[in-house]
């Protein structure tokens, strides 16, 4: 079945579990000894995950990355019993996948996860989900305002440094490079490309970044930006890029200008999109973290929200790469939870299983 198809289907069930629920029943009258009034407290708090129903939204269903995301949270669903289904647009367009959320706010689902394009955007949604009484669990928005938690696959400013190492590495430390986002209200690609620059302004003197570039989300965006850069400024030597498409798009504007061992490109990607050019050296370094982890790791503490259970450093999620997390919370008081599932790959390690997905 097509993602589209299913994102019916799973509307259609959410709006059929919704109008199938059993009323509240009113509170029996308590007997001459109110032990009726006197039920244990964790028992009310008790949750039948059979009758639960996640909703995960994301940037876009028709990306490689997001579909790999759609695994976790089947896996989720298979083990506990909960009904989980993913929502998005088919691309990244912010607007329409606010709009969907609305839907699925209006259908009164149990908890909602979402991958936002761009966290500023998204903020009024989220509010109106948390006050219907929606538990909302981000994933890329450590610095949201409105959420229950947020899921972060690793630090993510230790992540943009090392994505600096990487290609400092390459590039013998000096020359010119470009840096690109999917979206400048992105809290993680954004994130990583500040650090990216902090750690080559603190290490690598000899280097120079050219600019930050927004592709929206967009391969061929990213594609036409990199290849109008290269006809004014041929001296680039590198490229960082938080986005998956843009890391595939500029690997590929390499390849086609005959310029694999002259330009090296290190950025956030995955094997099913980019191994192409990874397996040729016109990707030189993709790091990622496995998106079905981190969206099983979603479901997880939307579960442990709907259980009033507090989620807190140290505790494992049963998810690799989160079995024993840290909790931070931000200056809006949204508390953000960090795993460690940072994995890196190139051309001589893309076909271990770990990493090829």
């Amino acid at each position: 079945m097509s993602k589209s198809k299913w994102l019916l289907v799973a509307l259609v069930l959410g709006l059929a579990l919704s109008a199938c629920a059993a009323p509240a029943a009113d509170a029996p009258a308590a007997d001459d000894g109110g032990d009726a009034a006197e039920a244990p407290a964790e028992e009310e708090a008790m949750v039948d995950l059979a009758d639960v129903t996640f909703a995960i939204c994301v940037k876009s269903i028709g990306a490689n990355w997001f579909g790999r995301l759609e695994e976790g949270i089947i896996e989720y669903a298979e083990e506990t019993g909960a009904t989980t289904f993913l929502c998005g647009p088919s691309k990244g367009d912010p607007a329409a996948q606010i709009g969907i959320l609305e839907e699925i706010i209006a259908q009164g689902v149990d908890g909602i996860g979402n991958v936002p394009f761009g966290v500023e955007e998204h903020e009024p949604v989220h509010k109106k989900a948390m006050d219907a009484g929606i538990p909302v669990v981000l994933h890329e928005a450590p610095f949201a305002k409105n959420a229950t938690y947020d899921v972060e696959a690793f630090d993510n400013c230790a992540y943009g440094r090392q994505m600096m190492d990487n290609l400092a590495g390459l590039m013998g430390e000096e020359g010119v490079y470009v840096s690109f986002d999917g979206s400048l209200t992105n809290d993680t690609h954004m994130e990583w490309q500040r650090c990216v620059y902090e750690q080559q302004q603190e290490k690598y003197p000899n280097m120079e970044r050219l600019g930050l570039y927004e592709s929206k989300e967009d391969i061929e965006v990213s594609y036409q930006i990199f290849k109008d850069l290269l006809k004014t400024n041929p001296e680039i030597k590198g490229m960082t890029g938080s986005s998956a498409g843009d890391v595939v798009a500029i690997g590929r504007a390499v390849q086609e200008a005959g310029l694999t061992d002259d330009i090296y490109v290190v950025g956030t990607t995955i094997v099913s999109y980019a191994g192409e050019l990874i397996a040729t050296d016109d990707i030189d370094i993709g790091m990622a973290w496995d998106p079905a982890k981190a969206g099983k790791a979603m479901c997880v503490v939307l579960e442990k929200v709907l259980k009033g259970e507090e989620v807190v450093t140290g505790d494992d999620l049963g998810v690799a790469g989160y079995e024993n997390v840290t909790v931070v919370e931000n200056d809006f008081g949204t508390k953000v939870v960090y795993g460690n599932a940072w994995i890196e790959f190139n051309s001589s390690n893309m076909n271990d299983p770990a990493y090829n997905f």
